[in-house]
């Protein structure tokens, strides 16, 4: 898949939006072009001229070249392209490739390798035009894009990592194959995901366990999007489409990030029945989260319904599982004399991540406390009222049986 190479001297442009409305936008740009190397391996010198990129529909053809063309931009480095590909409101860099004596017939022109970036991570587009020596007018060859440049996910979830190209049918590289190639890349580390070879519909032999295309929609729609069966931890990085023709090539990248929010526990649970003035320590362990960082916080709710944070508690260092997952713990001490919680109260952990925030609750209850509540008083009452009844109950059933024993005694006598 990497046979395909680029034969072109390179020069670069940057583009940034100047003006939004509601035609195609208008780029300001730096043509930033590099100089004859000096030997031994060393760069050369580059030179950097202003530049502008219009970009329109044919019916704004016309009105652009009666507009006069801004007096400190060399009218060289003006450049037209169509509008069809486009969207407003995009910005990012254009390359120019110039011609080689190596080049087939076809490639002797400039050639433009444009990467744009929608806002809010929309949308992702390259694109490969090309422009007749001495013209300014571009037609696009090859477009690669992708509407997925931030996919989050769960574990064990399939993913779907877009990605659809175009060949413009009128070149002749339309028709003379096509390959695409799937690439990680992580912390200055990277490996093939797979790669596609269209023309002889054959797969490369490295290829990531459950990683697939639909190769049906790969010829009929352009559809070169990376199908994963599961999420892993692993999976978490940046991922790079490359569409190749013949000598020429565009790509997108997109970032996939798995996160798993943690699962909470509480020991011990349930609590002990603790005294005032005792310190109780309870530990919260959150689990197979994915990535790091996690936030512990812990709060407690009162009879009055009222939830105060608790800053009393340490946090443990990280632990990963075999999986990739994390897990992390905290230890809370409770002193019951400084809470004035009464009888208790309800105990909160709170894990706080990416992929979403967690809870869990013990009840915490304290005995012999100094000053019982109303309820309390009541209940009490209640006892004593239904002891002083059964009391009365016993002494009333056994006065009743001692006086009609004297009753018979006192018959038999007569």
């Amino acid at each position: 898949m990497t046979d395909f190479a680029t034969i072109y001297k390179l020069s670069l442009i940057t583009c940034f939006i100047q003006a939004c409305s509601s035609s195609c936008p208008v780029l300001e740009c730096w043509f930033v072009q590099e100089k004859a190397g000096r030997g031994g391996g060393l760069t050369g010198a580059t030179t950097q001229e202003k530049s502008l990129l219009l970009i329109r529909t044919d019916a704004e053809r016309q009105s652009d070249e009666s507009q006069q063309e801004p007096s400190d931009i060399n009218p060289d480095r003006v450049y037209f392209s169509g509008c069809a590909l486009f969207y407003l409101h995009l910005c990012g860099s254009v390359c120019v490739f110039k011609d080689s004596g190596l080049s087939p017939v076809y490639l002797q022109a400039e050639w433009f390798s444009s990467a744009f970036q929608g806002l809010n991570d929309q949308l992702s587009v390259s694109t490969i035009t090309r422009a007749p020596t001495g013209s300014k007018e571009h037609s696009v060859i090859l477009s690669v894009t992708s509407k997925t440049v931030l996919v989050k996910a769960r574990l064990g979830e399939p993913v779907l990592l877009d990605c659809s190209f175009w060949v413009n049918p009128s070149s002749p590289l339309s028709g003379s194959g096509f390959a695409v190639e799937w690439r990680y890349q992580f912390r200055g580390r990277g490996r093939l995901v797979l790669a596609y070879d269209g023309k002889t519909d054959r797969l490369a032999d490295a290829q990531e366990e459950g990683a697939t295309l639909d190769f049906e929609a790969v010829h009929e729609t352009g559809n070169a999007s990376l199908i994963m069966q599961e999420a892993k931890v692993r999976h978490s990085g940046t991922y790079i489409c490359t569409v190749y023709l013949p000598h020429l090539l565009a790509q997108v990248a997109l970032d996939l990030e798995i996160e798993e929010p943690p699962s909470l526990s509480i020991h011990p649970s349930p609590l002990p029945l603790a005294v005032p003035g005792q310190t109780v320590v309870i530990q919260c362990e959150a689990s197979g989260f994915a990535p790091l960082p996690v936030e512990f916080k812990w709060e407690v709710k009162g009879a009055d319904g009222k939830s105060r944070p608790l800053d009393s508690f340490s946090v443990t260092g990280h632990r990963q599982a075999w999986d990739g997952t994390f897990s992390q713990s905290s230890r809370l001490e409770l002193h019951t004399s400084k809470l004035d919680l009464g009888r208790g109260g309800e105990v909160t952990c709170v894990a706080v991540h990416a992929g979403g925030t967690r809870r869990t609750s013990v009840t915490l209850n304290v005995i012999g406390f100094s000053s019982p509540s109303i309820e309390d008083s009541m209940a009490m009452v209640g006892v004593a009222l239904v002891l002083y009844g059964l009391i009365k109950f016993v002494s009333w059933t056994f006065s009743s049986s001692g006086s009609d024993e004297a009753d018979k005694q006192e018959k038999v006598i007569l």
